[in-house]
């Protein structure tokens, strides 16, 4: 595989906090609920109002540029600009999420159901098993709201999420040879879906969630590599036994089911001991610095308590 040279990003490109936050003051409810009449990727200049979020990080913020840019979406192509380039038929509304399985109140919800809840803004670092990092303004809730909603039998142990299958609109899902099988599937036990840090997010940077970071619903597990974060979500349900995952399916020996970041175990092809933080300085427009275990998110360590997370990678 060739070696990684992100995009050359300049400090002066880099929105201000200060300015961000600023203009995330006169966003309203109502243009947050009109959004869910957009499609395409007109999405991306929709507002979304939220409250400040109690999760923040005293770092420079990513470039939205490069948030929407530099993206893995392989439903539209395995290139990282390819998501951005080949995402433009996509359509994100109407839509609805089917909750089911192991619950006592199997429902679906249309995006302006989930709109309803209250958005919170979150400033969560983002980790990539190939070696690169961000810092991403997501606005979306906890997913234990939803899941409460549906009511958890006590025989429910881990949740499936499904993504959407349009071939016509998704490019990476046509041809005779497709790099991975879809739809594209991923999971978590119930404790780390329950936990306060897991959202489902609806937007980001103070927008609705542009196509090709994955509109108009996915999920976001700050603690794990940026591959469990489902995009595009049409189904979550509760199950029993683990469940299936796209990237264990396709090479288990390089992706496992938990896919915490941890600096201490290296994927087969790559260190994980540091990474690279997209729009920092540097010789290629980044500079490396240590990968903190579990993203830096050290209040999900009592999760995996006595679990070997060498052998559960």
């Amino acid at each position: 595989m060739p070696a990684y040279r992100p995009p050359r990003i300049a400090a002066s490109e880099i929105t201000p906090k200060g300015i961000y936050l600023s203009r995330r003051s006169f966003l309203g409810t109502a243009a947050g609920l009109a959004a869910i009449g957009l499609a395409g990727r007109d999405a991306i200049a929709a507002p979304l109002a939220a409250k400040p979020g109690a999760y923040k990080l005293d770092e420079k913020l990513t470039p939205l540029d490069a948030v929407t840019s530099y993206n893995n979406f392989y439903e539209f192509g395995v290139g990282k600009s390819d998501p951005k380039e080949y995402s433009g038929d996509f359509k994100p509304t109407p839509w609805t999420v089917k909750v089911d399985g192991l619950v006592g109140k199997p429902q679906e919800f249309g995006i302006e159901d989930l709109l309803k809840y209250q958005l919170e803004e979150r400033t969560y670092r983002m980790r990539c098993v190939e070696g690169w990092s961000m810092a991403i303004p997501w606005i979306g809730f906890p997913l234990a709201t939803l899941l409460d909603k549906v009511e958890p039998l006590g025989s429910a142990k881990y949740v499936a999420f499904e993504t959407i299958v349009r071939p016509d609109e998704m490019p990476g899902q046509r041809g005779l040879f497709q790099p991975l099988k879809w739809p594209y599937v991923e999971g978590l036990r119930l404790d780390e879906a329950r936990h306060p840090l897991t959202i489902l997010a609806l937007g980001l940077y103070g927008e609705t969630l542009p196509n090709q970071n994955g509109a108009p619903v996915r999920l976001v597990v700050p603690w794990k590599y940026g591959f469990k974060g489902i995009k595009s979500i049409v189904r979550i349900s509760l199950v029993e036994q683990q469940p299936e995952t796209t990237w264990k399916n396709s090479n288990a020996r390089e992706y496992g089911f938990y896919s915490n970041v941890n600096p201490n175990v290296d994927h087969p092809r790559w260190s994980q001991a540091t990474e690279q933080r997209i729009g920092e300085g540097g010789f290629f427009g980044v500079e490396n610095r240590p990968t903190l275990m579990f993203n830096g998110y050290e209040e999900v360590a009592n999760l995996y308590t006595g679990l070997d997370l060498k052998a559960n990678y």
